[in-house]
């Protein structure tokens, strides 16, 4: 979102060069759960003149499985063009940046539109936006151009990129007024009620080289609270280079050093936020293929979950299956549930992981003759097991369950979610009635077979958790508080 101040060099017979030579032929890269996307940088500079295929051998080489050059001034537009075009791997952005947005004309404009109605590979309108540090260019007529911008984008459904400096009320107010619902706040340098907003717009937060930065601390708490679905990485090379190599020209090799401290900041492995940034950029930008089948066994962190049924005998308003097929990156939206060696196969070696989570888009004890046989084979093969459930075990399957369990479980998570029955129904529109009391029950009954039982709320209108910790308390277990929206 906040760029350096650049040196626009406007080069008009570029509008003309690129009527003529940009195919149709749209490469995707090949999908990769690991590989990073730089949603953002500008390879058509002058500072990657002299060594550029070097740049993207490097990018390559740290898994970067694809790029998009933006362009920021119609010289910037047409290089980049003429680089998505000679790469299968990059793709543009076409635009026309605040800094330079008292030189736009109806010729500029009818160009970037003949590009991105056209070529395949203009995956996004922009740069554009608005920057009040520099005012390179008269404030209305950044407006009156970022206006233009969205309108374009919104005719042709292509996300904007937007460039937001010390221009909150204003961007937040042009993005509302326009219906736009399809972008990204680019190198987001604002507070969190900006990032907040724009989310609620529908609008994709992106995070690039000063997280790493020893005084970003306000940025990392930004970072941190994003929720997994509206978080993108970037470079913005040459710009904003992370450290270890601040100082240097940036490139997108080292998008590989911004995602590992904000790896840091989540508290999540780098493979988990490649593969939730990676899918974030695909969606927004419709380059690469996304993972259309559901996973049976999923890993984030150093733990392995195991989805093994997309069914539960709640209905929480609170649910991600709700609303998205995807936690941490991963598609849990099974097509079937898997057998019992399906399962064993996924698992492979137990022993490698910190635990093995049985926790998918369902209730796993809706399946509790397999929950046993694999936790069985978890512990014979030296893992640990966990089991999170909403607490209607002995429910479902007409009898107390909890001693078959014993020896084969080591932690069991369940979920209260509520300090009374009204609230607890409300919430989770439970199948069988007095489920809240059957809850409770299940959780006492736990502590007699299981070492570690576990209680979790989520924090949410109508919820007192206090009144929930007296409950645990009274229960003798301990209450893990979950924020709303962050899952996994």
């Amino acid at each position: 979102m906040h760029c350096v101040s650049r040196n626009s060099v406007r080069d008009k017979a570029g509008i003309r060069d690129l009527r003529l030579g940009i195919s149709k032929k749209n490469q995707s890269p090949t999908p990769n759960p690991q590989s990073l996307i730089d949603t953002h940088c500008h390879l058509e500079m002058k500072p990657f003149d002299d060594d550029r295929e070097d740049v993207l051998k490097r990018a390559k080489d740290a898994g970067i499985e694809a790029v998009i050059t933006v362009g920021s001034d119609m010289k910037g537009n047409t290089g980049s063009l003429r680089l998505s075009e000679k790469y299968d791997f990059i793709y543009s952005s076409v635009g026309i940046h605040p800094h330079d947005a008292n030189d736009f004309t109806e010729e500029i404009y009818q160009q970037i539109k003949t590009w991105a109605s056209s070529l395949p590979k203009v995956v996004a309108i922009g740069e554009t936006g608005l920057d009040y540090h520099y005012d390179n260019s008269p404030r209305d007529m950044q407006k009156e151009v970022f206006k233009k911008h969205l309108l374009l984008a919104k005719e042709l459904e292509l996300p904007v990129i937007i460039h937001s400096r010390e221009a909150k009320k204003d961007t937040l107010e042009i993005l509302a007024d326009s219906g736009i619902s399809s972008g990204v706040l680019h190198c987001f340098s604002g507070d969190m009620d900006m990032a907040e907003k724009a989310m609620e717009m529908g609008f994709y937060i992106s995070i690039a080289g000063p997280v790493t930065f020893k005084n970003a601390s306000k940025l990392r708490e930004i970072t941190e609270a994003i929720p997994d679905d509206y978080l993108l990485i970037e470079t913005d090379a040459p710009y904003l280079t992370p450290e270890p190599f601040r100082g240097k020209r940036n490139e997108p090799s080292f998008l590989v050093n911004t995602a590992e401290k904000i790896a840091e900041a989540r508290k999540v492995s780098l493979e988990d936020i490649a593969r939730i940034t990676t899918l974030n950029a695909r969606r927004l930008f419709r380059i690469g293929k996304s993972i259309r089948q559901g996973k049976i066994a999923y890993k984030i962190r150093d733990s392995l979950y195991l989805n093994i049924t997309n069914r539960c005998t709640n209905k929480c308003s609170f649910c991600v299956r709700f609303h998205s097929d995807y936690v941490k990156g991963h598609n849990l939206r099974l097509s079937a549930e898997p057998t019992e060696e399906e399962i064993k196969t996924a698992i492979g070696d137990p022993s490698q992981y910190k635990e093995i989570v049985f926790c998918g888009y369902g209730e796993p004890f809706l399946r509790f003759d397999i929950v046993k046989n694999i936790a069985a084979l978890i512990k014979e093969r030296g893992g640990r097991v966990r089991i999170n459930t909403n607490g209607h075990g002995s429910i479902i399957n007409r009898r107390n369950i909890l001693p078959e369990l014993k020896g084969l479980v080591d932690v069991i998570s369940v979920s209260l979610d509520a300090q009374d029955e009204k609230v607890y129904d409300r919430i989770c529109a439970p199948d069988f009635k007095n489920a809240f009391h059957e809850v409770t029950a299940f959780i006492k009954e736990s502590k007699k077979y299981i070492p570690d039982v576990q209680a979790t709320v989520v924090e949410m209108e109508g919820v007192d958790v206090e009144k929930c910790r007296k409950i645990t308390d009274e229960l003798g277990v301990k209450l893990r508080v979950r924020k709303l929206n962050a899952v996994g």
